[in-house]
């Protein structure tokens, strides 16, 4: 590769004329000399250079017209270089969403520290020390000016962070809230380091990780899973007991008067209702335990033939006054269920079968050695309500309780909205879909927990710096859904949401013709390959920004940077950050 210096200018030049024939176009480049001859300018033919590449032929016409050419080493030399453009992907979604605004309407050391935090845990979640470690092997530091920070600067912003919590929810509840809208919330939890912070305790897990501390954390988003607001709570705290709190904050804090509140079934029960009931502008979605809608059945006041001609009814029932329940058959949701179920029936049998022979063969006595084999089997695969056991000494029998199973059978698929939502309002199969929605906020708690930001574990010896970590990774998720909104057409999801407000409520999710291609091929139309969010990341930190040097200017001189030149897929994924809109 050469590099283009300046020099003197000659006499001989490059000549390129065109002609057309038969709709083509032909190039002819001479190689000509102008010179003077008796008082008359004349000009020389030296050569035919048509047969020359066109990037050769340029050299030679820039060379005529004064410039020299070196070799490109001895130009300039790269003397570092830093992955740079997932950075500068985060940054410019960052930039459209007005983030550094939202933290604080003043620039400050904290912000600028919050801001990077929050860029390190979409690029690279680690803890805080890790962090202020890996971060210059990237533009990050550089970028967000943090290059001077250490561990106790990052905490300090953290305190500065959590004390601006509620402004900052107060805003994104502004910015994705609206008076009379859809609100969604659900409660999770991450397991804990350690046994010291107060918040730490033992609880419903769900991470799998039993016998470990937790702490609880709830997160409410708009309808579309964008995050608005997360709080924190001890680890063993009911679902439930954290509802109202929200819902109080929505409307004291956040200032909304009128919203409809969607939780599941554990989260919205009798207790929270009957409170419900007294407030006015608060409306609520929620679904039917199990139980409950056993009961309808056994009380006739769900007929369970009316699902033969259709999957979804609305019921008015006089032990739900001002309600409405929306009953739902989701036929491929009983399939699955049904089949489960035997493949549970049938280990279950095998497994009781193979203890049977053994105490009928006299190999195993004893009632509580067999009760115990019985119990090991009977927990494992958890259907011990539907056998009935008999156990002594020296026998084993048991046998399956059709009738029981025939009645649980029967409810398999079918699933009851409950909500409050005038019918004028909202129809019946919207309160399903918005039900539903749940599962966007699910899917939050999985990039929260694992997938991209891993909130969990967590390592924090405080409550306030469990808030604050808690606090900067849903901000985090914030900037990250943007991004994977954006992202859309890129990845695998699914570019047609519109369609969803009209398909089948109660079928399976389906997702489009596209996506499902997408799916099938793992390509894009133009043959590139389809991304996750972690994928595509990791492909626009191939952008390289190179630090450069003249040689002869000795080792001292000024620097420059470089950046890589982006392909087209990291040219298109960049170029779709900036269609964020808030």
């Amino acid at each position: 590769m050469l590099c283009r210096m300046p020099s003197r200018t000659g006499t001989a030049h490059v000549v390129t004329t065109r002609r057309t024939y038969k709709g083509k176009v032909y190039r002819t480049h001479l190689l000509r000399r102008s010179y003077r001859e008796g008082g008359t300018v004349k000009n020389e033919t030296l050569g035919n250079l048509s047969h020359l590449p066109e990037s050769l032929i340029e050299i030679i016409r820039r060379s005529l017209q004064g410039e020299t050419f070196v070799a490109l080493g001895e130009a300039f030399e790269v003397i570092g270089s830093c992955p740079h453009g997932h950075v500068q992907a985060v940054a410019a979604a960052m930039q459209r969403l007005d983030f550094a605004s939202l933290l604080g309407s003043k620039p400050s050391r904290e912000r600028e520290l919050v801001l990077a935090m929050v860029a390190a845990r979409i690029v690279a979640p680690s803890p805080k020390l890790a962090t202020t470690r890996w971060w210059h092997t990237t533009t990050l530091a550089q970028d967000f000016g943090v290059a001077d920070a250490n561990e106790d600067d990052l905490y300090a912003a953290m305190d500065w962070l959590l004390a601006r919590q509620a402004a900052i929810q107060k805003k994104l509840s502004g910015r994705h809230l609206s008076d009379g809208g859809l609100v969604l919330y659900d409660l999770s939890s991450s397991y804990f380091e350690g046994t010291t912070c107060p918040l730490a305790k033992l609880g419903h897990n769900r991470d799998g990780r039993k016998g470990l501390l937790q702490v609880n954390y709830g997160l409410l988003t708009d309808a579309r899973g964008c995050p608005v607001a997360v709080s924190v709570h001890e680890g063993n705290v009911a679902d439930s007991a954290t509802f109202l709190p929200e819902v109080q904050r929505l409307r004291e804090s956040f200032g909304i008067e009128r919203l409809v509140m969607v939780g599941d079934r554990g989260m919205i029960g009798h207790a929270a209702i009957a409170e419900l009931r007294e407030m006015q502008g608060i409306g609520w979605i929620t679904a039917l335990k199990n139980a409950s809608i056993r009961t309808l059945v056994e009380q006739g006041q769900l007929q369970l033939g009316l699902f033969d001609e259709r999957n979804l009814l609305e019921l008015s029932l006089p032990d739900y006054p001002g309600e409405r329940l929306v009953a739902c058959r989701n036929p491929e949701l009983a399939k699955l269920r049904a089949h489960k179920r035997q493949e549970l029936l049938a280990a279950t049998e095998k497994n009781l079968r193979t203890i049977k022979d053994r105490v009928d063969a006299g190999k195993l006595k004893g009632a509580d050695a067999i009760g115990l084999r019985v119990g090991k089997v009977v927990n494992q695969y958890k259907v011990a309500k539907h056998f009935e056991l008999a156990i002594g000494d020296k026998s084993f029998t048991f046998v399956r309780k059709d009738d029981a199973i025939a009645a649980e059978a029967a409810l398999d698929g079918i699933y009851i909205i409950r909500t409050s939502v005038d019918a004028k309002r909202m129809h019946a199969a919207d309160c399903v879909r918005n039900y539903k929605a749940l599962a966007n906020v699910e899917r939050a708690f999985r990039s929260l927990k694992t997938v991209d930001l891993k909130v969990r574990p967590i390592h924090h010896r405080t409550a306030d710096r469990v808030r604050a970590h808690i606090l900067l990774c849903m901000l985090a998720y914030y900037v990250e859904w943007h991004m994977r909104e954006a992202w859309r057409e890129l990845m695998f999801a699914d570019t047609d949401q519109a369609a969803k407000a009209t398909r089948d409520p109660v079928a399976p999710a389906e997702r489009s013709n596209a996506a499902l291609a997408k799916v099938a091929r793992h390509m894009l139309d133009d043959g590139t390959p389809v991304h996750s969010f972690s994928t595509l990341m990791a492909e626009l930190a191939t952008i390289v920004r190179n630090t450069c040097r003249t040689p002869s200017a000795g080792a001292h001189a000024p620097t420059f940077n470089i950046v890589t030149t982006p392909g087209a897929n990291q040219r298109r994924a960049l170029e779709l950050l900036q269609q964020i809109r808030l």
